[in-house]
């Protein structure tokens, strides 16, 4: 997809006129109940219920069908389910695909509470979950057992931001006729394409990049022909639906998601480089630097970045980090990421959230998303975080 053609596609999918009845952007349709004029109008849309028919609330309306559309379009598949944020898409691609007795292969970096969703419910439903190494690549194929029917994976990482090489994962997977799934949400739908390389469901957080304005929780799964009717009516019977409102600000935060995206990216490669060359960096973990772990799979398989990225410390302790993180004025604190303003946190101890492999990281972590404020005015902010983490270190 050359550059012209993607941000083309970004401004038109999902603008079919059926959906926006010759406006520039579908309408807001609310509903619950659908209703008809003949009983031979009413087994029609029974029928078709699966097919983009406006049927029942809960199946979706005009404005839930266009940004599907949209979504198909960008991301690739066949079908977008839609969910009321992105844990949900998560939870709900994976249960559409799992039964007691079953064991599935969950990457060790990923986002917490899918941690804990394997951990706390999939657990107690007598399915079995073994993290691995986000690195194993070929290896993949000595965890695999009998009774294996998912590989999930997340690229780059949680927080630690490790690359996975996508492709040879899946074609291992598809060796044993796994469901592979991905969290894609960091490159959204327009930096990486996850059915090129071999994944089943990719499934976004569209609360991040896809809203962008940090104003809607919303989750969504596109899934390739072999899994989307199972996706499909197994969320469906989940109960799972998305307010309209919420899909039109989406929809509106998708126009500009190319253009955003860039900005993000510029930015926050000029924040890692000043970070990198910082006495108090160990080393920085963004995607586009060679820093990062799986950063060769990042430049075969991606077609850019965002803000997100993480950087470890030479040192430091939570008195340090609190006076650091306390006195920012443009970076705030705070745990969803993808929205316009910038954010940081700390976390002084990775390793309770892996297992697979441990971290052996010189000082604590900062996560950062690098918004859309002048770069400027972020690395003085930051410049003056590191005088105040310095302050409390010498004094000690």
């Amino acid at each position: 997809m050359g550059k012209k053609q993607l941000d083309t596609k970004i401004i038109t999918a999902g603008r079919d006129k059926k959906w926006t009845q010759q406006l520039v952007n579908p309408p807001v349709s609310r509903a619950s109940t659908v209703v008809f004029d003949s009983v031979a109008e009413m087994n029609h849309a029974t029928a078709n219920r699966a097919n983009k028919t406006l049927f029942y609330g809960r199946r979706g309306t005009n404005t839930h069908f266009a940004f599907q559309d949209a979504m198909v379009a960008l991301e690739g598949g066949v079908g977008c389910a839609l969910y009321p944020c992105g844990t949900a898409a998560i939870t709900n691609a994976i249960l559409s695909f799992v039964k007691a007795g079953d064991h599935i292969l969950m990457v060790d970096g990923v986002y917490e509470p899918t941690r804990d969703f394997c951990d706390k419910i999939l657990d107690k439903m007598g399915v079995e979950t073994t993290y691995y190494d986000p690195m194993i690549g070929e290896g993949i194929r000595d965890l695999i057992r009998p009774n294996t029917t998912v590989l999930f994976l997340e690229s780059p990482c949680s927080i630690t931001m490790e690359v996975q090489d996508v492709p040879t994962l899946a074609r291992v997977a598809h060796e044993h006729d796994l469901v592979v799934m991905l969290d894609n949400t960091w490159a959204s739908p327009i930096h990486f394409q996850p059915f090129e390389h071999g994944v089943d469901i990719s499934i976004q957080a569209a609360t991040k990049y896809i809203v962008g304005h940090s104003d809607v929780m919303l989750g969504t799964a596109t899934a390739n022909e072999r899994c989307w009717d199972q996706l499909r009516e197994s969320s469906y019977l989940m109960g799972q639906c998305t307010s309209p409102d919420d899909i039109y600000l989406a929809m509106r935060g998708l126009r500009t998601l190319g253009v955003r995206l860039k900005q993000h990216e510029q930015s926050s490669l000029k924040v890692a480089q000043w970070l990198a060359a910082r006495e108090e960096v160990d080393h920085v973990r963004h995607p586009a630097m060679e820093t990062c772990e799986g950063h060769a799979f990042f430049q075969r398989d991606f077609k850019g970045g965002n803000g997100l990225f993480s950087v470890v410390l030479n040192r430091g302790n939570t008195e340090a980090l609190t006076a650091m993180l306390d006195g920012m004025e443009h970076f705030s604190m705070g745990y969803s990421w993808g929205g316009f303003e910038s954010l940081i946190l700390a976390n002084e101890n990775i390793n309770a959230l892996r297992t697979a492999k441990k971290k052996d990281f010189a000082g604590p972590m900062l996560r950062l998303h690098i918004g859309l404020e002048d770069v400027d005015d972020l690395i003085r902010d930051l410049e003056a975080g590191f005088e105040r983490f310095n302050a409390v270190l010498n004094h000690q």
